[in-house]
């Protein structure tokens, strides 16, 4: 009877000494997270005034987004108006995007992004887009116009910061 509690020492103390001698790429790992991708535009960035945004995001290389502004018709003025992207790319630092019409208003945006010396990603206006910023407008008639102007769009710190 003695030596049924010495036959499970022995095992127990030889399967302890194999699991300290194997290699550590034979014991589980855990990965290490992912670093934050430096040259991912993804996240909010400033519009035309105070309160509107730009969002913008980068999956699987493909980029989407949209815009946030008020409204500045009778109908909708002082509401929020999202406008989803129809159209849009990012190759290297060139941007550009076309918005989906609401209330016959569309916005088209031709530019590029360049990050802020001195600045670290998650920084407020750590990326800054420049170009111009199109707005076509029908009018009740149907004939479209269209409005151009330089723009600056700064992007908002990242919250998820510690």
């Amino acid at each position: 009877m003695v030596r049924k509690p010495l036959a499970m020492a022995v095992i127990l103390g030889c399967l302890l000494l194999l699991v300290a001698v194997l290699p550590p790429m034979a014991r589980a790992q855990t990965a290490p997270p992912a670093a934050a991708d430096s040259n991912d535009i993804s996240g909010m960035f400033t519009f035309l005034k105070e309160g509107e945004f730009v969002q913008f995001d980068v999956e699987d290389g493909k980029l989407s987004g949209f815009l946030s502004r008020f409204g500045e018709t009778d109908s909708d003025k002082g509401q929020f108006i999202d406008q989803f992207f129809d159209k849009a790319s990012l190759d290297g630092d060139h941007l550009y995007f076309k918005t989906k019409a609401v209330h016959a208003m569309w916005y088209e945006f031709v530019g590029a992004v360049s990050v802020t010396a001195g600045k670290h990603v998650g920084d407020e206006g750590y990326r800054v887009i420049r170009g111009k910023l199109t707005l076509h407008a029908a009018d009740a008639k149907g004939v479209e116009h269209a409005t151009e102007k330089t723009v600056e769009l700064k992007s908002f710190p990242d919250m998820r910061k510690p």
